[in-house]
């Protein structure tokens, strides 16, 4: 199974979330460090278009792990509400298209 960790601690504010989703998802120079090119790269999942690093089969399901989760609710609780919600609205995007939901958010 696919899988990639945010450390909590050290994500305090939107461009420190953007530069840590960069760096763990491969994102492409281009990504635009906002939500609407977060949500644009993790829609490319299953597909061969280079959006990230990782390239899942047609059932794998890329867990994303929160380390210290507390950390980052008491910094940026916006950040956290709006990942999942952003994670929400892909799965349901796959889900429209026949496909199984693609990512898991694990706290921690």
């Amino acid at each position: 199974m696919a899988s990639v960790e945010l450390e909590g601690k050290t994500i305090i504010d939107w461009p420190t979330f953007h530069q840590a989703c960069k760096s763990a998802f491969g994102f492409p120079d281009f990504y635009g460090d906002n939500m609407d090119a977060w949500v644009d790269c993790m829609s490319y999942l299953r597909d061969d278009e280079g959006m990230t690093r990782f390239k899942l089969q047609e059932n794998e399901v890329l867990t994303i792990t929160i380390l210290n989760t507390a950390a980052l609710r008491t910094a940026a609780p916006d950040i956290l509400d709006d990942l999942q919600f952003c994670i929400e609205a892909i799965n349901d995007r796959y889900t429209d298209y026949g496909e199984k939901a693609a990512l898991a958010l694990k706290l921690a």
